[in-house]
């Protein structure tokens, strides 16, 4: 990763997006998250791509005709640690790149364009339509020919499944989100087999984002299926791509075409993962060993723009580096939080990280829309503004007493020293941006010690139970808006959802509820900014800008680069004559 992990709303991976949320990319590294392939015209040469800050719907994938690529061949690509739990809807499943891998070997119902569009995908659904408003009910109308490996044909009974297992009505099944399926009444076959009918017990607008890919329902039938059968294993798949191979000892995974599948053959005979760190995927890159790497910070972009068998791609995804501060210790205290993110200068930490990388980074003031998104403003106010005076109040009136320059604030006996967790892979980027923070806080006598954890500990041991003080990831493919939710929805028992500090309100909780069953856009966008100035107020994340792709391809590398909001069309990848 890049400077940060990666989720589905967490991004850790080159290429992620799902249903789910945002992907975690965890403090490794800003990593590539590649969300999608759309359709513009590409860049060409070995030249970095000199961008302004990038539109919504930017993307740069060099499109070309099947017709214009060798069948056959290898797609090489990083993987950030190596995957324990397939399961996207499971808690611990959301890691960016099993989330991609997965929707390209079960069911996408739906692609997104670069326009940020849901698009049916015709090898499996021919259409899905709103039906009814009062109740909201809508009609898919399932690809007959569509089969998971075990024979079965796709059915309602898939759908009801995931919705049953997602819907937090049986705390049972571990999942990561119960965004949207909590709002279905019923899922019921519709006057024919290939028919399946969702009705909602209230509105939902983002509809279109659930059983994002779609799973067998003989896979995650039992709460044991659901949370343990997807661990190291796919029991069934129902794409145009199918696992080959899983080698922990060395690390790699393969997919590979299912001869099953009943749409256009793949163009690529096999896709190749291999885990690697952030600190030696510049270098796989360069040896020929992997086939696209970031370079989406100094070091990385200057060994790579000069590469000759290299082009740099550019684009604008929904992808956020944010500070997230946990809940225990000292920071239970919402003024201690907030003292947090005045005493941090967002813009300086913004110079830290683009340095040598010649694209806008833009500063983000919001935790739903990204800079370029409809519905964006800046609600930060002045729990984003870097004030070290007012942080500095914050905290002597939470009872941290100065102890004087250069030694850290106490309390009851006790000093204020709290930890920032990272990898210990991290790139050096985010090892800078770590030892800012740590001086800017410093300065308001705040102890913060950096503490390097292994890599595949990150998220289990650290992050997904919520055992740091300051931790950095990036969020990346939330959109549309509701995707957001489980960041910060309130726990319930011992889920978390994907809302790691744990921190929420009640208000927060109902404003974002409001908005993701508001079908009005522009009311919708209202009820997310007005949770969003509410997140601000409680001190949760302290947002940081919105990353582009910059990201090295290998030359002839066709539909496939950086897609902006769009999704990949895995079947159409491939390597020109």
């Amino acid at each position: 990763m890049d400077a940060t992990t990666t989720r589905r709303g967490r991004t850790r991976s080159q290429l992620a997006r799902t249903q789910l949320t945002r992907s975690l990319v965890a403090a490794t590294a800003l990593a590539l998250v590649v969300t999608g392939c759309g359709s513009s015209s590409s860049k060409s040469g070995g030249n970095a791509a000199q961008s302004a800050v990038p539109r919504l719907n930017a993307t740069d994938i060099n499109p070309q005709p099947v017709s214009a690529l060798k069948p056959g061949g290898e797609l090489r690509e990083p993987l950030q640690q190596w995957i324990d739990q397939w399961n996207p809807y499971q808690v611990d499943g959301t890691y960016g790149d099993s989330v991609e891998i997965m929707k390209m070997i079960e069911p996408l119902l739906f692609r997104i364009d670069a326009s940020g569009t849901f698009q049916p995908v015709p090898e499996f659904l021919q259409s899905a339509t709103v039906v009814s408003t009062s109740p909201q009910v809508v009609l898919y109308k399932l690809n007959p020919k569509a089969r998971w490996s075990d024979g079965k044909p796709l059915s309602y009974l898939d759908f009801k499944a995931v919705w049953q297992a997602d819907n937090g009505s049986n705390p049972a099944y571990n999942a990561a989100s119960t965004n949207g399926y909590n709002q279905i009444s019923d899922v019921a076959q519709g006057s024919d087999p290939t028919q399946v009918k969702v009705t909602f017990s209230t509105p939902f607008a983002d509809w279109q984002s659930l059983f994002y890919p779609l799973l067998p329902a003989a896979g995650i039938s039992t709460p044991d299926d659901f949370n343990k059968g997807w661990v190291e294993k796919v029991p069934i798949t129902g794409g145009a791509f199918k696992i080959g191979s899983q080698d922990k000892s060395a690390q790699t995974i393969t997919v590979v075409p299912d001869p099953n599948w009943w749409g256009d053959k793949p163009v690529l005979d096999k896709f190749t993962y291999r885990a690697l760190s952030s600190s030696a995927i510049t270098q796989a890159f360069l040896n020929n060993e992997i086939d696209y790497a970031s370079a989406g910070n100094a070091n990385a972009y200057g060994q790579l723009k000069g590469d000759a068998d290299a082009v740099i791609r550019t684009a604008g995804p929904w992808d956020e580096v944010h500070i997230s501060f946990g809940s225990n210790g000292a920071l239970a205290d919402q003024s201690v939080r907030q003292a947090l993110g005045k005493a941090i200068d967002r813009t300086a930490l913004i110079k830290v990280m683009s340095q040598g990388v010649p694209v806008t980074f833009p500063e983000l003031g919001n935790h739903v829309f990204m800079t370029n998104q409809t519905g964006y403003q800046d609600n930060s106010g002045q729990w984003g503004k870097f004030d070290p005076a007012a942080a500095g109040q914050l905290l002597t009136q939470a009872g941290w007493q100065d102890a004087g320059a250069g030694k850290p604030r106490t309390k009851n006996g006790q000093p204020l020293e709290l930890h920032f967790i990272v990898a210990a892979g991290s790139s050096q980027q985010t090892l800078d941006m770590t030892a800012a923070v740590q001086n800017m806080l410093g300065q308001v006598g705040v102890k913060l010690d950096v503490d390097k954890v292994p890599d595949n500990d990150l998220d289990e041991k650290y992050i997904n139970v919520g055992k740091f003080d300051l931790a950095t990831w990036r969020n990346t493919g939330s959109f549309p808006p509701s995707l957001i939710l489980p960041f910060y929805q309130q726990p319930t028992g011992d889920n978390v959802y994907q809302n790691f500090s744990k921190l929420s309100t009640p208000e927060i909780d109902s404003l974002l509820k409001q908005a993701a069953s508001t079908l009005d856009p522009a009311a919708a966008a209202k009820l997310y900014n007005q949770a969003d100035a509410k997140i601000w107020e409680l001190g949760h994340t302290l947002e940081i800008y919105q990353r582009p792709q910059v990201t090295a391809f290998r030359k002839g590398l066709a539909n496939f680069g950086a897609p902006g909001l769009a999704d990949v069309d895995y079947t159409k990848v491939g390597w020109q004559k």
